[in-house]
């Protein structure tokens, strides 16, 4: 047989050698397709840098003509999606409550100043804690005000340039400033990477190294290895917390307006939904490089982008929004921001704090289930 016979004969070996391996190993296919396709979904599908159907609250001071034509153009904008309101109070709650991200007030002297051409006044006041989406949401409500402007001169009406005076104020975070935004959610990703891809490894670990059998066979229960498992990763997450919190506010001088005792707890509920998330996966997969991909996959990615830290969620698909639902970051994300840059607001901190309370619970039980089916097996 002559040496190149020999050289073909061996790749033919080794190739389907490996070929076999690949076809035993699902995660290997699943992180050479599966993973590629959940980024291209996301990015391509679900993940948009525009801000689209922006709730806006609209309060016409005055109900003359001009103002109403106002408020019709802030209706028919794709990018607004309006509420009309009677005063300045319930507007404001609502913005304090998030449920709206800006006002636009026509004040009460507006036709008065079109009558006399002089600018009228207009006041829009947008939620700042996204310093990026206020600027967004400033520029679509100043081209809505233009645009009404240019139909009106196109009608003949005398109109003085600029007809409009814009009175605009930031909330909540008045410097606009970036890293305001940004520092209180990387504390959500940090206690991820804690919770979730260092908690899945704890029990495919003890498989994969075969110290699980020894663990069988002590009178160790259940729950005693299930807090065992956990609550180091917890203290550890929490101290993490702290930490970032520290430098965040010390460091880089981001504004800290709620109460610590309401960042602890709430911090306590993420965490043990993040970790009870890593240890199912942990305790339905044994080995640690599997679990590692999927806690990836399944953890850290859909934190990193279907949280609303980097990507506003009302501007995505409905499929998108719905599946954010069940991230536990999408509520630790609203949470820390409301903390940081609004403070104790309970109508928004309240029910992302029952959504990651149910969400521990469930993701906890599951585990325990697992664990008890492997320990009773």
């Amino acid at each position: 047989m002559t040496t190149k016979a020999l050289f073909f004969m061996r790749m033919r070996g080794i190739l389907r050698k490996e070929l076999l391996q690949i076809l035993r190993d699902p995660s290997s296919i699943a992180l050479a397709i599966v993973l590629p396709l959940v980024l291209l979904f996301i990015f391509g599908y679900g993940v948009t840098l525009d801000a689209d159907n922006v709730p806006m609250a609209v309060v016409l001071s005055d109900n003359g003509p001009a103002a109403r034509e106002v408020a019709a153009r802030f209706d028919q904008s794709p990018y607004f999606k309006t509420l009309h309101l009677a005063s300045m109070a319930k507007a404001v709650a609502l913005l304090n409550q998030r449920r709206v991200d800006g006002i636009v007030h026509v004040q009460s002297d507006f036709t008065a100043g079109l009558d006399k051409l002089n600018p009228a006044p207009v006041q829009v006041i947008v939620n700042g804690i996204d310093a990026n989406r206020a600027r967004l949401i400033q520029g679509y409500a100043r081209g809505v005000l233009e645009k009404w402007t240019e139909v009106r001169r196109a009608r003949g009406e005398s109109v003085v340039a600029p007809a409009v005076n814009i009175s605009q104020r930031i909330w909540f975070n008045e410097s606009a400033e970036s890293r305001n935004f940004l520092v209180p959610g990387l504390i959500t990703l940090i206690m991820t990477l804690i919770g979730i891809l260092l908690t899945a490894l704890v029990v495919a670990r003890e498989w994969e190294r075969g110290t699980m059998e020894a663990i069988l066979v002590t009178p160790i229960r259940r729950i005693e290895l299930l807090l065992g498992k956990v609550l180091p990763y917890f203290i550890l997450g929490m101290m993490g917390m702290g930490l970032s919190v520290w430098v965040g506010v010390t460091l880089f001088h981001v504004p800290f307006r709620g109460s610590i005792w309401a960042l602890f707890v709430l911090s306590a509920l993420f965490m043990l939904a993040s970790s009870g998330f890593g240890l199912l996966i942990s305790s339905a997969i044994r080995v640690q490089f599997v679990a590692a991909q999927v806690s990836i996959v399944a953890g850290f990615l859909p934190a990193l982008f279907l949280s609303g830290l980097i990507f506003d969620l009302g501007s995505t698909p409905l499929v998108i929004r719905i599946v954010s639902h069940v991230v536990p970051a999408r509520y630790f994300v609203d949470i820390s921001h409301t903390l940081f840059m609004a403070g104790d607001v309970w109508p928004v901190l309240l029910p992302n704090a029952l959504a990651l309370l149910g969400m521990a619970v469930i993701f906890i039980s599951l585990a325990f289930r697992k664990i008890t089916k492997r320990l009773e097996a």
